[in-house]
């Protein structure tokens, strides 16, 4: 049996703006559940419907570390149609009333937040995957921290990630003086084979390049 967990932004049942919610709602239930156990980590938004987050139930909690602070990071599970979902709660990162913002540093940093926290908390899940499966920009610096800042956790060795692109338009760019505070990364990352990109860092080539398997979701990718 191997595991398996989805990393997105969005899924359904419980969150959607477009196809990226499909693909993560559908492809876990449409897996062989004889040899893989897939699971999905979303972020607890605040504007998820009520009886959705009623399917909620509190697993545990931490803080870490994350741009010059400690963060609060909750964990929260629900099953639903078969499939075991987590959420990563922080309401500072995750309220409004939609799930994305027009302000792109608001949104690089909550989904900074999200990739480390993501990956923090699978010690405390009981859960440990085999493959991470990841999806656009937004989970773009979990193969990064994982092939770097989590090494020294063997928890986290020999496991594998996979970015799939869904839409090339968003790829999570902002600076590197920004982004190195907020990832904690080395300034070596930031370099023209790694995280930079056009003097900028960007997110969704970090996941490029430190996936070990790139899939895309049309043939014209």
């Amino acid at each position: 049996m191997k595991n398996i967990l989805f990393i997105a932004s969005e899924g359904v049942p419980f969150i959607k703006t477009g196809g990226l919610a499909d693909v993560v709602g559908s492809l876990p239930k449409n897996i062989d559940k004889k040899y893989f156990d897939v699971r999905v980590m979303l972020p607890k938004y605040t504007c998820i419907k009520q009886e959705l987050k009623d399917k909620m139930k509190y697993k545990t909690h931490f803080y870490m570390d994350f741009n010059w602070k400690s963060e609060y990071v909750g964990v929260l599970e629900a099953k639903v149609d078969g499939i075991t979902y987590y959420f990563i709660d922080n309401e500072s990162y995750f309220s409004g009333f939609k799930i994305y913002s027009d302000n792109v540093l608001d949104e690089i940093r909550k989904f900074s937040f999200f990739c480390k926290a993501a990956l923090s908390a699978l010690p405390l899940t009981g859960f440990r995957p085999d493959l991470i499966h990841c999806h656009d920009w937004q989970t773009g610096l979990i193969p990064v921290y994982l092939k770097n800042e989590f090494q020294a956790d063997s928890f986290y060795w020999g496991m594998k990630s996979i970015i799939t692109i869904h839409n090339l338009k968003f790829q999570g760019v902002w600076d590197v003086k920004t982004m190195k505070g907020l990832t904690g990364f080395s300034a070596d990352l930031f370099a023209p084979d790694k995280l930079e990109f056009h003097k900028d860092a960007n997110m969704l080539k970090g996941g490029l390049v430190y996936a070990d398997y790139i899939t895309t979701v049309s043939d014209s990718y």
